[in-house]
């Protein structure tokens, strides 16, 4: 049976359907990534599968005892609960219980009164009779791979780490089906190869909306596609799909194209009027009704967006030149000692995991942010275009059409005047979206604003931070056919890795070091597949496997990695023992004194281990 059964679902907003009569089914196993273009209704079909909304008509059915885990297309707002809270929030009751656990272990390091001591034992319990210590090493492993730090607070969080907190609170929970809405968004390329390995290995079924190209290549097993309200799906792998998909796409034009011939036929011959009627064919004049009824039922497709960027005069030869550039944030060093010179017509792509300081070297570039060393020499006639990634430059309250006509009915692109009407609907906003605000646009659509916002401004210069975000398929490769004819220079801040590879003349890499390292070509060219971890400073970056031979390692680190799985086995045992007598209710006819000392030591055995626990997985990654 399969674990989840869509039949005959529709969905309408007002008088545009959703889901038109659609019908699914996946099964165990299976990596199904859901495609369409941004506004189709992706984000609506994963909420009816995890029973946030209701369908207008048809059914959605599981199989018995199917657990559904979710992640989100936007990430909860900031949230004063701490991450090991918020991740232990997926396993429901038991996951509030394994946080209180937390929270009142903590508080022995203070000191603890009787009520606190005596709740500590009644939660104790509560794990003991549900296998919470397991659960509760879990969650601390899903933690430590996302490379979160389980005391910080979610409102101290940038959206790139809350967004991993969310997704621990969706893999934490094992599930037997994972609903992913964009799960690589806001992740760097660490984060996103470790989730590409979790995924490949996970045995349940996973129904996932991306427009990663390479992320959907490697984990994909079958593609549905959403078009028109109209599911469709197409078993193998992604390049089948698009081979497939344009076959299909011509035959439809094909048979469009000869049905309208046909009813061009028919609408003659009924205007020959008296003629017609005196043939007493009530069966043709039928047919026509008909013809014309599914002529007018018919949902064309969605045109292509056309990006065309107004180019400025060019810039002086020397764009940017840096002689040994330190950036400071925090009492932390970004960039340290970086010499580079970026050319005109350079197109470079800057890579690294979140929170390196990739956005503050931009800044630094443009002026925005102060070196804390070296200099910076800025070349002449720049004409800068900056697209942020938190779309800062977008008024929420803003209509679409003042967003870029800034009040002006229009605007002077390429130089002549065009309609701003005119202008956004080659940015695929229809006239029924114009007097709308920004603030009930998608993610995907707030993304082509700004572009459309940026490309109606001359530039030599354009700046992009995380441009890719939210938008489709189709959308990103025409971005990249445009960004490839520009003449100016190019500086990205991206995580897509094909994007990268398409785009990038050359790349920056940043190693959370302070070291930025300059490397010909885009992310294949690399000379690992990922970019090195940040410090142990919070939030740490993943560690992604590199694909040179492994090193020999030191005999100290090899000794020590030898003992530490039976240091880990005799501590686990003596928690275990810990454990085992503070759950005999004779326990707390114990002096206070002497339960709080239990407990004292209960809770250094557990950060022992978990400082193990990461030293091992250090040393295997090594």
């Amino acid at each position: 049976m399969p674990l989840l059964r869509l039949d005959d679902i529709s969905l309408a907003y007002g008088h545009h359907p959703l889901l038109d009569h659609a019908s699914l089914a996946i099964e165990a196993g299976e990596r199904v990534c859901l495609i369409g273009r941004n506004g189709e209704g992706k984000s609506s079909l994963l909420r009816i599968v995890a029973g946030a909304i209701r369908p207008d008509s048809g059914t959605c059915s599981t199989s018995p005892g199917v657990r559904i885990a979710t992640l989100d297309q936007e990430v909860a707002c900031a949230d004063t609960a701490n991450v090991f809270e918020i991740v232990s929030g997926g396993l429901a009751a038991l996951g509030a219980a394994l946080a209180e656990y937390d929270h009142l272990t903590g508080c022995l390091a203070e000191g603890a009164d009787d009520a606190t001591l005596a709740r500590l034992g009644a939660v104790q319990q509560i794990l003991d009779s549900q296998d919470g210590w397991r659960f509760q090493q879990r969650v601390h492993t899903v933690i430590s791979e996302l490379s979160l730090d389980p005391h910080a607070r979610m409102g101290e969080l940038s959206g790139g780490w809350r967004r991993r907190v969310m997704l621990g609170r969706a893999l934490v929970a094992e599930p037997d089906l994972l609903l992913l809405d964009e799960p690589t968004n806001h992740l760097d390329i660490g984060a996103i190869l470790w989730l590409e390995n979790y995924l490949a290995n996970f045995t349940g079924g996973v129904l996932f909306v991306s427009h990663d190209r390479a992320f959907l290549r490697r984990l994909a097993t079958r593609i549905i596609e959403l078009d028109r309200g109209i599911l469709s799906s197409w078993p193998g792998t992604y390049e089948d799909y698009v081979r497939r998909k344009a076959e299909a796409l011509a035959a439809e034009e094909t048979r469009d194209a000869l049905f309208d011939k046909r009813l061009s036929e028919e609408e003659r011959w009924i205007r020959q009027g008296i003629k017609a009627r005196r043939t007493r064919n009530e069966g043709r004049v039928r047919a026509l009704e008909a013809m014309r009824r599914e002529q007018r039922a018919r949902r064309e497709r969605v045109g292509r967006a056309e990006l065309r960027l107004d180019g400025a005069d060019p810039s002086g030869r020397i764009v940017f030149e840096t002689d040994r550039l330190t950036l400071s944030y925090e009492q932390r060093t970004l960039v340290r000692d970086f010499s580079a010179t970026v050319q005109r017509g350079d197109r470079i792509a800057l890579v690294g995991p979140n929170g390196v300081g990739k956005t503050t070297l931009l800044r630094a570039l443009l002026g925005d942010v102060a070196p804390s060393g070296g200099s910076i020499r800025r070349g002449t006639r720049l004409e800068v275009a900056y697209f942020d990634q938190q779309r800062e430059q977008l008024d929420p309250e803003a209509t679409v059409m003042d967003s870029v006509g800034e009040g002006r009915l229009t605007i002077t692109v390429g130089g002549r005047q065009e309609h701003v009407a005119g202008y956004l609907r080659r940015f695929l906003f229809p006239p029924e979206r114009l007097r709308s605000p920004v603030a009930m646009l998608s993610g995907g659509e707030r993304n082509r604003l700004l572009l459309a916002r940026l490309f109606a401004k001359p530039a030599n210069l354009l700046v992009l931070d995380e441009p890719t975000n939210d938008l489709d398929a189709d959308t990103l490769e025409l971005l990249e056919e445009t960004l490839m004819e520009f003449t100016g220079t190019i500086l990205i801040v991206s995580h897509d890795r094909a994007f990268i590879d398409h785009v990038a003349t050359s790349t920056w890499l940043f190693d959370g070091q302070g070291g930025v390292c300059e490397h010909v070509g885009g992310y294949s060219d690399l000379p690992s597949p990922a970019p090195p971890s940040t410090p142990p400073a919070r939030p740490k970056a993943p560690t992604a496997p590199a694909v040179a031979p492994p090193r020999k390692r030191p005999y100290k680190e090899q000794r020590e990695l030898d003992e530490l799985p039976a240091r880990i086995e005799a501590l686990e045992a003596e928690r275990a023992s810990l454990q085992a007598a503070s759950a005999d209710p004779r326990f707390y006819e114990q002096d206070q004194a002497q339960i709080a000392s239990l407990f004292e030591h209960l809770a250094a055995i557990e950060r022992e281990l978990q400082a193990h626990y990461a030293r091992w997985e250090s040393l295997e990654s090594s």
